[in-house]
């Protein structure tokens, strides 16, 4: 589990094919990793990967086809930026809200106002997770924990504080980029069980 809260923006070094699918090495910028190991799990842009192999600069994680398909992983090119966040740990204080590393779809930068000293992003969505999607709920966006300010039959529209553009990769993102959304897991499941009632 991750709390959406980014820790460093990292990027795609290289790509390597293998069997079908890639192994992607990624630098780690300013996130601790002094005690890093092999086997644990870091988001990347809000995607859940595994340590495959390590340096003190950079980890390699295997990306299955599944994955490459179904995320931005797939089309990321090398020297593209990334929003890094390793596990949370028993104890740690969670200040965004709980995010999986399960990315539910592909949305994209829709338009971008400046607002004050922050900025209001518009994105995209698929139709199938608006319903998820509720004012003032959260939402991950390439990992980042975001508060929904708004949404309708298309998309839906945040606020990005200074800190936030300064810490993320959303401050070189120009509108037309694709992103890994992940809805609330709260949401997915009070939906499931609506589906569902009766069942018993």
């Amino acid at each position: 589990m991750f709390t959406g809260l980014i820790q460093a923006v990292g990027r795609l070094v290289d790509r390597t094919p293998l069997g079908g699918d890639v192994r992607l090495r990624f630098t780690v910028g300013v996130m601790p990793f002094g005690d890093v190991q092999l086997g644990e799990s870091i988001a990347c842009n809000g995607v859940c990967l595994t340590v495959v192999a390590f340096d003190t600069a950079h980890f390699d994680a295997d990306v299955s086809t599944e994955t490459l398909a179904l995320t931005t992983l797939g089309a990321l090119p090398v020297g593209a930026a990334v929003n890094l966040e390793r596990a949370l740990r028993v104890g740690d204080r969670l200040g965004g809200h709980l995010v999986s590393g399960h990315v539910d779809g592909v949305g994209a930068v829709a338009a971008v106002h400046d607002d004050a000293r922050g900025q209001r992003w518009r994105f995209g969505a698929p139709k199938a997770l608006l319903r998820f999607i509720a004012q003032k709920g959260s939402i991950a966006v390439d990992g980042t924990s975001l508060t929904v300010n708004a949404v309708d039959d298309a998309g839906f529209e945040v606020m990005l504080v200074p800190h936030t553009l300064a810490h993320t990769g959303f401050g070189t993102m120009p509108t037309g980029t694709p992103v890994n959304l992940e809805v609330d897991t709260v949401a997915r499941y009070v939906a499931r069980l609506q589906e569902t009632e009766g069942w018993a």
